[in-house]
Order: structure tokens, then sequence, then C-alpha cells
């Protein structure tokens, strides 16, 4: 499979205004929360994960990554979910509240994939580049 045509979707909540570290953080949960949320402990510190065809091409380099926007939880949501019935990896990062949000949990952004650029049209690629 041809790694070139397999992305990671990141997709950041513009609403909210966060810091621009607060963005890069939560980003980064979304990208590596994909994985960990697969994993299998199966041993005290081994842990397995069965990886779909085109996350196994994508490990394999360039990893590459588009960040795009929505404008409100409800459409971060309805993406996510919308990705997870055509089972796609996919998951929502919900911030805990600490140094932004006034201590309400908050849903910041959410990832999908990574996954073959066929499988995104028209469910991220009419989403602006962040």
């Amino acid at each position: 499979m041809d790694n070139k045509n397999i992305k990671q979707i990141i997709i950041m909540r513009k609403d909210l205004k966060m810091r621009r570290g607060k963005e890069i953080a939560q980003a980064a949960h979304a990208s590596m929360g994909i994985f960990f949320q697969m994993m299998e402990k199966t041993a005290p510190t081994v842990y397995e994960i069965d990886m779909p065809e085109d996350m196994l091409a994508w490990k394999e380099g360039p990893f590459t990554k588009i960040c795009v926007s929505v404008q409100s939880e409800e459409e971060l949501v309805e993406i996510i979910n919308k990705a997870k019935e055509l089972g796609y990896p996919a998951i929502l990062i919900t911030d805990n509240g600490t140094t932004e949000f006034n201590g309400v949990p908050t849903i910041t952004c959410g990832a999908i994939g990574p996954v073959s650029n066929d499988k995104l049209k028209g469910l991220t690629d009419h989403l602006p580049l962040y």
C-alpha cells in the first residue's frame, strides 16, 4: 500500500480560542490517543496493538498529519461519530479543565486515522485547514 496516500486528520475546535500551547498539547493527545485506545495489555509491561492495514503502512512514514478546524463541539462530535460508524480509528479528546475552561471538562479536538485519502472524502475534506 502507498503510504503517501494515508494521513491522520486532527480536528480542532476553533470556537474555544485556546492558547497555542494548549492547542498543540490537545492535538498531540488526539494523535497519540488513536493508538493508545487500540492497545491491549498482555503482560505487566507489554502492550499489543492490532493495526488496520492503513495504520501499518502509515507507521513506515512519512506520518502525514493534517490539522483542520470546526466551529463547535456539535460539529466535531458529529464528524468523529461518523468516522467511528464507518469503522475508522477515531477519538475525541476531553480536557479536564485544570488550566483553561474554568475547571469544566471540555471536548477540545479529535483525530481520525491514519486512513487512506479516499476514505476521508465527504468526511473531512470540506473542513478548512487550521
